[in-house]
């Protein structure tokens, strides 16, 4: 077994010969907080109707109680623990993952290289990864970023810091509009 798989690195990537035109970022580490931070707004988004069966059985025991049928006043703290424990459960999962090795290559620096075939995260200029806009699921454009979705929890984050200049920014907008991702 070669050395590099055995200690869990990338494998040599076999690319593409590069875009002149392809965008070239700085080096960027996704931070663990920022991880946190994201998949907790998108769990958010994707359950956000789970929050009525609290609120459904808080307004079922407000009616009982009020009504005189039934007094149970211990409905009110389960369900606050049961909603409270739910949400601590994957923010647990989620600081998980940022602590576990076999994750530890998503919060390495890489250095992108984006245009519309393909967007290169490379380690060194031999390591690194391809992924084809096919694997993109959905993007966004944030107040200070661009969001790459590949699937549940999964995500390119691209601070606009990391790119060059404003032509590289405008050029980004532009792939995303064409790929129909952004509009």
């Amino acid at each position: 077994m070669a050395k590099g798989y055995a200690q869990g690195q990338q494998r040599r990537m076999v690319q593409m010969p590069v875009n002149p035109l392809a965008i070239k970022t700085k080096k960027y580490a996704l931070d663990k907080n920022k991880f946190i931070t994201l998949n907790m707004s998108q769990m958010v988004k994707n359950q956000w109707y789970w929050g009525f069966v609290p609120l459904g059985l808080i307004a079922v025991n407000a009616v009982l109680n009020i009504t005189g049928i039934y007094h149970n006043y211990w409905i009110y703290v389960l369900t606050l623990i049961g909603a409270i424990g739910y949400v601590a459960f994957w923010a647990i999962q989620f600081t998980g993952v940022t602590q576990l090795d076999q994750y530890k290559q998503l919060f390495e620096k890489y250095r992108y290289e984006i245009d519309s075939r393909q967007i290169l995260m490379k380690i060194t200029d031999e390591q690194g990864g391809v992924i084809k806009w096919d694997m993109i699921k959905t993007a966004r454009k944030e107040k200070e970023a661009y969001v790459l979705d590949l699937g549940q929890y999964q995500f390119i984050y691209l601070p606009f810091s990391i790119f060059s200049n404003d032509n590289d920014k405008k050029l980004m907008d532009k792939i995303l509009r064409d790929k129909g991702f952004i509009s």
